[in-house]
């Protein structure tokens, strides 16, 4: 999920041409107060434009709830082909409700068809990660949750590290949180953008704490991202491998069986098989679904 600021047209016709998954069209960080306005237009017409099963997924940051802009946001970026929105500074459930009664009223004025647009809650605080599961689980358009690591360090009032000690607790209970509720987890952006040996180590231990994704905030970490959170041709072959044994044991009235030396049970071939699943969604360019 890449980032562009909302308030730059260019950036946003380059992005709909990488390989990203999605591309949140940033309201918040990225623009200064002065821009907003113009950057709500400017984010409504390219939804309105660029809208396409050719593109990206298109989901736009609106403003937290706290800031009060989210009103606006909302009634200027939220047309047919909005697919998803990003909520900064997610808490609590109440938060995802506000947003949610607001869209269905948006989403009738438009004729849209109900609950169409999906939300990813991002979680930069020590109270979201409390609630982490309640955000996953508060609504029905919820499909992912995202961790906002650089303003959660602040929050508790940490200093970002290199080996990211400080986060490692609240990535791991957000991973957990969002597959508890069956939704996707997808990790902090990395910020050291001329850092990409370390954006892959990053990468890596997202990947093995679960998180099925990770946000960018430049196309030079796009390529890296669809890679390392890719299965490569061997996991593809050894899952094969696995699950090949595994029907084998279960014809032969087995529970369980081994294979290159390690067990092989009813986990280990379901893990197998989301490997595969995930290895041809990717093969037919259907990585990026919300589902």
């Amino acid at each position: 999920m890449l980032f562009v600021p909302g308030n730059n047209v260019k950036m946003i016709e380059k992005a709909v041409k990488l390989e990203a998954d999605a591309i949140i069209l940033d309201l918040e960080d990225a623009v200064p107060m002065n821009e907003k306005e113009n950057a709500r237009l400017l984010v409504g017409d390219s939804i309105r434009r660029l809208g396409s099963s050719n593109h990206p997924h298109l989901f736009v940051r609106i403003n937290s709830i706290s800031s009060g802009l989210y009103r606006e946001d909302l009634e200027k970026v939220v047309w047919e082909n909005l697919e998803g929105l990003m909520i900064p500074k997610s808490e609590t459930v109440n938060d995802v409700k506000t947003i949610e009664e607001l869209l269905k009223k948006r989403e009738e004025e438009l004729g849209l068809e109900p609950g169409g647009i999906a939300f990813t809650p991002l979680i930069e605080t020590a109270k979201g990660v409390l609630h982490a599961y309640e955000l996953a689980s508060a609504s029905r358009r919820v499909v992912a949750l995202g961790f906002g690591s650089v303003d959660f360090a602040a929050d508790i009032r940490a200093k970002p590290s290199v080996d990211g000690f400080e986060i490692h607790y609240p990535r791991a209970h957000i991973s957990i949180a969002a597959h508890a509720a069956r939704v996707q987890a997808i990790d902090t952006p990395w910020v050291n953008i001329t850092d990409l040996d370390g954006l892959v180590k990053d990468c890596r231990v997202a990947r093995q704490l679960g998180f099925t994704g990770k946000m960018a905030i430049h196309p030079s970490q796009v390529d890296i991202i669809n890679r390392m959170f890719s299965p490569t041709d061997e996991e593809v072959a050894y899952a094969k491998k696995v699950v090949e044994a595994f029907k084998k044991a279960l014809e032969a009235g087995l529970g369980a069986t081994s294979l290159n030396g390690k067990m092989i049970d009813h986990a280990t071939y379901r893990q197998a098989m989301d490997i595969l699943r995930f290895s041809e969604l990717i093969k037919k360019g259907k990585h990026c679904s919300m589902d």
